[in-house]
């Protein structure tokens, strides 16, 4: 007990360091959202070879592990006289690793709106990209939402990898404290568990709002004709 008490005098050192987890979970949930919604759309709606392209994107990057991709990104781009940051490798081999998943569970919500929806809105007169665009892709938003959650659930703590890769993040000022204080080891990696599990706790529970606001109420027949009286 003694030595997590003496770990809080570190509180602040680790929360600044979170930020660096913060700022590359965002920057990794923002590749991951745009390129895994045009996988999905190539999947769902493109040609052909856009297909195959797609399919095998999906492929390579759900099956490397997230390691290994780090790694690819760090030091291949050095064989060709190219350095990159840690954060930037990071970003982009977690961005798109999520961006495989992420077109999954959108591929399953587009899957999951009615084709009835595509044509009443070609019977209206729009085309069959505006007809994508303005009344299949907000309906499968939401209705990907609670697929969402579990990716954010994943790549919070797959920010933690990134330092294997040189990142000064929290898990890199961890080690820094029990290198240093060999006995608190064990009461800063807890004090790191509990930061991530407040952060996925928050993340989680900000989908969940979302997914209430902007859920479809469901009225029954009877409902219905109550009101229509």
């Amino acid at each position: 007990m003694s030595k997590m008490i003496e770990t809080v005098a570190y509180l602040p050192l680790l929360l600044r360091a979170s930020l660096v987890n913060l700022e590359l979970l965002f920057a990794l949930l923002v590749l991951g959202f745009v390129a895994g919604t045009s996988v999905a759309l190539a999947q769902s709606y493109a040609s052909v070879p856009a297909r195959v392209a797609a399919r095998a994107f999906e492929w390579i990057f759900r099956g490397i592990p997230a390691l290994v991709l780090l790694f690819l990104f760090y030091f291949g781009p050095a064989q060709f006289g190219v350095r990159v940051s840690p954060f930037v490798a990071a970003s982009v081999a977690l961005g798109l690793r999520s961006a495989a998943y992420q077109s999954q569970i959108f591929r399953g919500a587009l899957e999951s709106v009615s084709h009835g929806q595509m044509i009443a809105a070609r019977s209206l007169g729009m085309s069959r990209n505006r007809a994508i665009y303005k009344v299949i892709l907000p309906q499968a938003f939401r209705l990907a939402i609670p697929g969402w959650s579990n990716e954010l659930s994943a790549v919070v703590k797959d920010t933690t990898l990134a330092y294997a890769v040189g990142l000064n993040d929290i898990m890199r000022t961890a080690r820094v404290i029990y290198d240093r204080h060999y006995e608190l080891a064990m009461p800063a990696l807890l004090m790191v568990a509990l930061l991530f599990f407040v952060i996925t706790e928050a993340g989680t529970a900000l989908l969940a709002a979302a997914e209430r606001r902007t859920r479809t109420p469901v009225v029954s027949i009877g409902e219905a004709m109550r009101t229509l009286r």
